[in-house]
């Protein structure tokens, strides 16, 4: 009994000395931060933070994850708040500036009012965001990539690479259900005169943070695979400013710049030009009018051809022409040839035929002559050699007489 005394009296002691110390409750602890910081930051602060997350609620209000960070990883994380009121204006304007809605990976500029809750802990009250600053980021981000490609002497090798007569087969980077894609394929297959080309699909993403490593992923398995490409075409069609931002990326263009073959990019709306279409061998300002540049290196060489054709037709129509009128000239020259050669020896053959008709016997007869002819029938030509009894005929113009010799004199 004395020992379980002892333990009672030492602990009411000890309860005695817990209740003699000072202490708070939470709630006056909370109002004694949210008095402090709302102390320290009385008005509104332009913070500079990279959207981490982002997320707008039914009810109109949206709620941004910031963050800093740097080459040791992420330093400083704060929640911020847009209440409907103020984000119902905040975020078409900052649309129709940057052309993007905020989303992560920004880097903006918002004037905060530092908040703290007794319920929800500390967070940030945004009031504005400056458009212009996530658009200044970037353009600053582009310019450096610029400079740096250019001291490394990247900005011109494409340019020293050379497409074949006719690029047949092609390998295509793009998302296979996107809009530009679909029009290019379309424009290619449809086209008047009936060319067809080779295009295989290399899928990859084509806007966001993994853009570019996506790309570059998709340009390596071009590398790998069994198709001998003759050029690698990168396209996509119109997009947000910050949402083609990824086209900027100094990963990205020195791959293109160094790629082993022609890369032609078709990336965005005619306004559009990216670091990566500087480093290509070859950039068109939407897909359709990348598909207009193929299809204009096949009408080229058909209008080649084609005046090849017709150079020929009329160098062989000239010679045949020439072949022709000669030929007609010789024939001129043969035919007048044999028409002189013809005439002279019908000529020839007049006199013969006069010459014969004149020698004719008949006509000596016709004359009141007679002809002797002996027993043979030889003429006669005197009468030496004859002997009587010989048989003689006499030849007049009207008939024979048959004779017999009976005196020679």
């Amino acid at each position: 009994m004395v020992h379980i005394s002892d333990f009672l009296l030492n602990l009411l002691r000890l309860n005695k000395n817990v209740m003699e110390k000072e202490f708070i409750d939470l709630f006056e602890f909370q109002t004694r931060l949210k008095q402090g910081i709302e102390c320290l930051f009385p008005t509104r602060l332009w913070v500079k933070a990279e959207v981490s997350a982002v997320k707008a609620r039914n009810g109109g209000h949206c709620y941004i994850e910031l963050s800093q960070s740097d080459e040791k990883g992420l330093v400083a994380k704060a929640n911020a708040i847009i209440w409907a009121s103020r984000y119902r204006f905040i975020a078409p304007y900052f649309e129709s500036v940057t052309g993007s809605p905020i989303s992560e990976g920004m880097m903006i500029l918002v004037e905060v009012q530092a908040n703290y809750s007794q319920l929800y802990g500390f967070s940030l009250i945004v009031n504005d965001i400056d458009p212009e600053y996530s658009l200044g980021v970037k353009e600053l981000e582009r310019q450096k990539t610029i400079e740096r490609l250019g001291k490394e002497g990247l900005m011109e090798m494409q340019k020293g690479l050379s497409l074949p007569l006719l690029p047949y087969r092609l390998a295509v980077i793009s998302a296979e259900d996107a809009a530009g894609y679909r029009d290019f394929i379309r424009h290619i297959a449809e086209n008047p005169y009936g060319f067809e080309v080779c295009l295989d699909l290399f899928p990859a993403l084509m806007q966001g943070a993994d853009c570019p490593q996506s790309i570059i992923s998709a340009m390596d398995a071009v590398l790998e695979s069994a198709g001998d490409y003759d050029a690698v075409l990168i396209l996509r069609g119109g997009g947000a400013k910050l949402d083609l931002a990824c086209y900027d990326d100094y990963g990205l263009a020195a791959v293109i710049a160094q790629y082993p073959l022609p890369v032609l990019t078709a990336v965005g709306h005619d306004q559009d030009f990216h670091v990566c279409d500087m480093v290509a061998y070859e950039y068109l300002k939407t897909p359709t009018a990348l598909a207009d540049f193929i299809l204009s290196i096949y009408e080229d060489e058909d209008a080649r051809l084609s005046s090849f054709q017709t150079r020929m037709r009329l160098a062989f129509g000239g010679r045949i022409s020439a072949m022709e009128s000669a030929l007609d000239v010789l024939r001129s020259r043969v035919r007048g040839g044999f028409a002189l050669k013809v005439a002279a020896m019908e000529s020839a053959l007049t006199v013969l035929q006069t010459r014969i008709y004149a020698s004719d016997p008949r006509r000596i007869l016709e004359k009141g002559y007679a002809l002797a002819l002996d027993g043979s029938g030889r003429v006669i030509s005197g009468a030496s050699g004859r002997r009587a009894g010989d048989k003689v005929s006499v030849m007049f113009n009207d008939g024979t007489l048959d004779c017999l010799i009976e005196n020679v004199r």
